[in-house]
């Protein structure tokens, strides 16, 4: 039998191998995967900052955040993780052209050559592990102790400033490869970088639509179908995973102000009602928009006293959990196109869409959007 298998294995072909001493291992194939990574990365960070602040203001800013356009969220956020997933195969073919360079020796030729190595073995050490959180983030998949958007957020700077050295180290050489013809003609260079602009196009256009409406039926890699889940919408926290208790009879919305009052739900009703077709767009890159009806938030504010520049804060029957209470300013507040929404898409609110009532304001990241509201607070 052994002998069977011998001859079978000497008949059959051999697989190709990468060759370790590849000709595609220079400075002009670096040098363009440098490029292209490179503005992969400057896009990822810059909307990450956006979503980051829009998150978390920092003081200065809290107050001055605009609520249009309404689809700016939609639009960073989209191009933060687009750009996040597009620059995994572009950092896997930079990191198997330079890899020899990465492993030669002496490990170590002197201090300058020592620091310019730590600085490398940083800055591909933040690199892969933003990536690779950033991805399982899309899919809500947590496997490690630390706390996900503050570790993300630090990641980056630590990651783009190291770019920002390496390429200043490196400056010379990259100046030198920078032009096309420059240096020596390379057997299989054009084919090589070509799979990788591919490779990259290619997880964009199956994984972006779960943000860009029109290329929606290519998602076929997408975390997430914005056109799945409840009244067809998604969903990342259920109602029994928030822990809400099912809204009876007795639910009444409390708003604290001035002037305080509460409403039960066929109250709220009975006020003017408004409609918006504004967007659901979160964190993990997915969007999509719906018809959404109820009360301006502004016309409670204005009910309770509100002043017109007080910031708001609302607070959900959820338990616990980050985003149980969230803080609006009043850019946000007095817009008009924010309500408190009751239905969406002409039906009530389901339970796990934030039944009685949600917060739906332009501009702003989807954990923001309270769902399950129980209180709204006047803050002078």
């Amino acid at each position: 039998m052994s002998g069977t298998f011998s001859r079978l294995r000497r008949r059959l072909p051999s697989p190709p191998r990468l060759p370790l001493d590849s000709a595609l291992h220079e400075p002009r194939t670096a040098v363009v995967l440098g490029r292209w990574l490179g503005a992969a990365f400057l896009v990822c960070f810059a909307t990450g900052l956006i979503s980051h602040g829009l998150q978390n203001p920092p003081g200065w800013l809290r107050d001055h955040l605009p609520s249009r356009p309404v689809d700016a969220y939609r639009v960073t956020q989209g191009l933060h993780v687009i750009s996040g997933i597009a620059a995994i195969p572009l950092l896997g073919a930079k990191l198997w052209t330079v890899y020899p360079r990465l492993f030669a020796r002496p490990a170590v030729r002197g201090v300058l050559h020592a620091l310019e190595r730590l600085g490398i073995a940083v800055l591909v050490g933040s690199a892969l592990l933003e990536l690779v959180s950033g991805l399982l983030d899309t899919v809500q998949w947590y496997p490690w102790p630390f706390p996900f958007r503050q570790t993300h957020f630090w990641l980056a700077w630590i990651a783009v400033g190291g770019l920002l050295l390496h390429v200043a180290a490196k400056a010379p050489l990259i100046a030198g490869h920078w032009r096309r013809g420059t240096g020596p003609a390379v057997t299989g260079r054009r084919a090589f970088l070509g799979g990788a602009a591919l490779s990259a196009a290619a997880v964009t256009l199956l994984t972006a639509g779960q943000t860009v409406p029109w290329l929606r039926r290519a998602d076929l890699f997408g975390a997430r179908r914005p056109d799945l889940g409840p009244q067809g919408l998604p969903v990342n926290r259920t109602a029994a995973q928030a822990g809400t208790a099912a809204a009876g009879p007795g639910w009444r919305l409390s708003v604290a102000g001035p002037r305080p009052y509460a409403l039960s739900l066929p109250e709220l009703g009975a006020l003017p009602q408004h409609t918006a077709v504004l967007p659901i767009a979160c964190v993990e890159g997915w969007s999509a928009s719906a018809r959404w009806t109820g009360v301006r938030l502004r016309d409670l504010l204005d009910r309770a006293g509100a002043p017109p520049g007080a910031r708001v804060r609302v607070v959900s029957l959820e338990r616990g959990g980050p985003y149980a209470v969230m803080e609006m300013p009043a850019t946000y507040a007095r817009d008009p196109l924010t309500l408190l929404a009751l239905r969406v898409n002409g039906e009530a609110l389901d339970p796990d869409h934030g039944y009685p009532a949600r917060i739906i304001a332009p501009g702003r990241p989807g954990v923001l959007q309270t769902k399950w509201v129980q209180r709204i607070e006047v803050l002078t």
